[in-house]
C-alpha cells in the first residue's frame, strides 16, 4: 500500500454522538490527518462547509434532527450548497440493503460499517484517493456515478442512449485531490455555477 502524508488534509466528522466523534477524530489523528473538524448534526455541518475548507466529510447515517441521507442530499443538490463535490464517506452500524442503496442514491462516495478501526478507515480513505469517481447530473441526482461498472450487454429501457452518453462534460473536483476527472452532465442546460467545483488539496 502506498504511503500518504495527510498532514495537509482537512476532514469533517458529522455525528450526533459525541463519543463517536471523539473516536473517529482519534483514529484520524493516528493516521496523520492534519485538521479534524467535528459537527454534531447536519445543519451545523452545512454551515461549516460554507465557511471552512473541507477536503473530506465522514458522516453518520442516523442523526437528528437532520439524518445523514438528508445532509448528503443537501450537500449535493441544494442550490446554495457550499461544496457539492466534496468526497463523502458514510458510516453506519446498520447494513440493510435499503440503507446502502439510500446512501448511494443520496450521493455518497463510499460506505463504511461500524465499528470502525484505524486500519479500516485508512484503507477506505486511500481507496477514495486512488479511485476517484466521475460525477453525474440528472434531473433528480447529482453525485458520484452510482455504477461501479458498465454492462455493455444491457439493452433495457434504462440504458443511456448513445447521444446521452456523449453529453457535455465539465471538470469536477477529484476525490481528495487526485487528477481531474470529467463530470458527465446528463442535463445539458444544468451546468454547475462557475467556481463551485473547488479543487481539493492533494496530500503532500
Amino acid at each position: 500500500m502506498q504511503n500518504y502524508d495527510f498532514t495537509q488534509l482537512s476532514v469533517m466528522i458529522v455525528d450526533d454522538n459525541l463519543m463517536v466523534r471523539k473516536l473517529v477524530e482519534k483514529l484520524l489523528n493516528c493516521i496523520g490527518v492534519g485538521s479534524v473538524i467535528r459537527a454534531g448534526n447536519g445543519d451545523d455541518a452545512l454551515h461549516i462547509l460554507g465557511s471552512t475548507h473541507i477536503d473530506m466529510v465522514i458522516t453518520d447515517c442516523l442523526m437528528e434532527p437532520m439524518d445523514g441521507f438528508e445532509f448528503v442530499r443537501n450537500v449535493r443538490m441544494a442550490d446554495q450548497s457550499p461544496n457539492r463535490l466534496v468526497p463523502i464517506l458514510m458510516m453506519t452500524g446498520h447494513t440493510e440493503t435499503w440503507r446502502v442503496a439510500a446512501a448511494r442514491d443520496a450521493g455518497i462516495n463510499e460506505f463504511m460499517v461500524k465499528p470502525i478501526t484505524g486500519d479500516a478507515l485508512l484503507s477506505r480513505i486511500i481507496y477514495m484517493i486512488e479511485h476517484p469517481r466521475v460525477f453525474v447530473r440528472t434531473s433528480t441526482y447529482f453525485g458520484p456515478d452510482r455504477r461501479r461498472k458498465s454492462d455493455v450487454t444491457y439493452h433495457g429501457p434504462e440504458r443511456r442512449s448513445a447521444g446521452r452518453a456523449k453529453a457535455d462534460t465539465f471538470m469536477s473536483a477529484p476525490a481528495l485531490g487526485s487528477a481531474p476527472t470529467p463530470c458527465r452532465d446528463d442535463a445539458r442546460q444544468q451546468h454547475p455555477e462557475p467556481g463551485t467545483a473547488e479543487k481539493v488539496r492533494t496530500p503532500a
